[in-house]
């Protein structure tokens, strides 16, 4: 019989190996006494720059992005060396963009990654909002029109939202409501747009088959697989029900790939659950997996599974999303458990932070929060 304590520990251990899988190490300072890391430093990557930047997000898979500012954050956490400005570059050459691949929610893509996602995932998304297109008297043929309108008017010219939905209406197509939203939503499970280069505090609309060139085409069997091979080893370690609930697969699909991959995972078990992860998931030294991070709103390092208590006792989960009305708040991060959250100051011009942990945060504790908000504070200034 495994202990009630040793049990917890192990579970801990495995919080802590996300840390890694996910690439988020510790908050740097340059100078430190014992050499601090930079975030993502123990990777062995390229520092910095829209060509690290665009590694990172295909090694994620896809990151969470309804928050345009926070995901920022959350690509530049896990890119040694990087800056707002790197992020904002990958945009606008091409290599990152941004879609709803998953649960109708917006993530940032590899941009060569795009096609083959949506074509595992569209059908069953675009059937779950069905209801909500009747709700909005949006038909086949509405659908249809506007994407004739998109492949006009975005021909050689991205678009702010409200400049293509001043365009759809211009063309007879009715926005009013929640119809731009839904608009664009069918339009980019389609493949007709996606988010690209960056427009002042967001991203303008591009067609899809002008701002991504044409990759090699995989059978769904074939994408299925990558598509859980990759999750497990950027997010594991991680069960057969969180792949499904991040994915949106069926249970049989996902079963299928994972037995299909499983070879190139390692398996854990903790009770009754088995786990997956890369071979160098929770290798990195234990300084820097338990060294605080500060981490964004809606991140992966939370919201990539469905089952958060190896990172979240649940007592704090009203905490991290009060309200329950979808908003996750940003997180503190210490030895690969959630200890608190943390937010800007209203109206501050830069951007400091307050944190509001769970419990008194320890002096070294304190110390680390503050080293990770002055990394913060550089990407962002950058």
């Amino acid at each position: 019989m495994v202990s009630t304590s040793s049990s917890a520990t192990r579970a801990q251990s495995l919080g802590r190996a996300r840390l890694q899988s996910q690439r988020v190490v510790a908050a740097p300072e340059s100078g430190d006494a014992g050499g601090t890391l930079r975030p993502g430093a123990a990777r062995g990557t390229a520092t910095g720059g829209p060509g690290a930047i665009a590694h990172t997000v295909r090694h994620l898979v896809a990151t969470q992005a309804q928050d345009f500012g926070q995901a920022l954050w959350a690509l530049g956490l896990r890119t040694p060396g990087s800056v707002r400005s790197d992020v904002l570059a990958a945009m606008d050459n091409g290599s990152v963009v941004r879609s709803a691949p998953m649960r109708g929610t917006l993530h940032f893509v590899a941009a060569e990654d795009l096609r083959w996602l949506l074509g595992v995932t569209h059908a069953r998304t675009v059937a779950a909002g069905a209801t909500r297109f009747r709700d909005q008297g949006l038909d086949l043929a509405t659908f249809e029109r506007s994407r004739d309108v998109a492949r006009d008017v975005l021909a050689g010219n991205p678009m702010s939202r409200d400049e293509f939905l001043k365009a759809l209406e211009a063309a007879g197509v009715s926005t009013a409501g929640q119809r731009g939203y839904h608009l664009i939503f069918w339009l980019s499970q389609h493949l007709v747009v996606c988010w690209g280069p960056s427009r002042g505090t967001q991203q303008a609309l591009v067609l899809v088959d002008e701002w991504i060139p044409p990759g090699p085409e995989l059978s769904r069997e074939a994408a299925v697989e990558e598509f859980a091979l990759r999750y497990f080893v950027s997010h594991g370690p991680a069960t057969l029900k969180d792949f499904v609930w991040w994915s949106k697969l069926t249970v049989v699909e996902a079963r299928r790939a994972l037995a299909a991959v499983e070879d190139r995972l390692v398996r854990t078990e903790l009770g009754t659950e088995t786990y997956w992860a890369g071979e160098t998931a929770g290798s990195a030294s234990s300084r820097t997996l338990n060294a605080v991070q500060v981490l964004p709103g809606f991140d992966e390092y939370l919201l990539g599974y469905q089952d958060r208590s190896l990172t979240l006792p649940p007592e704090f989960a009203t905490r991290v999303a009060p309200g329950a009305n979808g908003i996750f708040l940003p997180l503190i991060v210490s030895r690969g458990q959630v200890v608190g959250t943390w937010k800007r100051p209203a109206g501050s011009a830069r951007p400091e932070a307050v944190p509001e942990p769970f419990a008194s945060l320890t002096e070294p504790e304190l110390a680390g929060f503050h080293r990770a908000i002055r990394t913060y504070s550089r990407f962002m200034l950058g």
